[in-house]
């Protein structure tokens, strides 16, 4: 038997301040998103904005339904809506925010298993590594690459074929 351990290492910002303008403009760009969520159900409002190679910044909210599980969460929205809309322009960085009854998050929130699948997918088809944001009030991570928040993961590799 043999033991292997994964770790990863991230940036941990206090103050909006030390960070450079793309990212702050990133966060600015998930947090108003938030606001538009449609989030009747749990009232936790979810924006992302995706920024692309051109500078094209692309956003998604979480929008809820009823007939739970039919919502979608903000990253996998603003992900379909760079896809859809700008298809060979690639994602670099995606910055995550969120507001809760009493607003903005005190610390940031980590996209679920599903979002960080579709982000890592969108990594491998683009063979390039998205940066990830995520915006509290009190805190501010920077993670490098997806991978290091899904490591292990599933790709086109375990099914063997080769995907277009």
């Amino acid at each position: 038997m043999k033991t292997n351990d994964i770790s990863f290492s991230y940036k941990e910002f206090e103050n909006y301040d030390e960070l450079n303008h793309d990212d702050r403009e990133l966060i600015l760009a998930a947090r108003e998103s938030a606001l538009n969520a449609y989030a009747p159900y749990s009232m936790f409002r979810v924006g992302a904005a995706v920024r692309l190679e051109s500078g094209i910044i692309v956003c998604g909210t979480n929008v809820e339904n009823a007939a739970f599980p039919s919502g979608i969460c903000a990253e996998r929205n603003a992900i379909s809506n760079a896809v859809s809309n700008h298809r060979d322009d690639k994602s670099v960085a995606i910055a995550i925010a969120a507001y809760a009854e009493t607003g903005l998050t005190d610390e940031p929130v980590s996209p679920c298993g599903n979002c960080r699948q579709v982000i890592a997918e969108e990594e491998t088809r683009n063979r390039n590594k998205i940066k990830v944001i995520l915006s509290g009030k009190n805190k501010i991570f920077v993670v490098d690459s997806i991978s290091n928040l899904l490591p292990l993961q599933f790709n086109k590799m375990n099914l063997r074929i080769s995907l277009l």
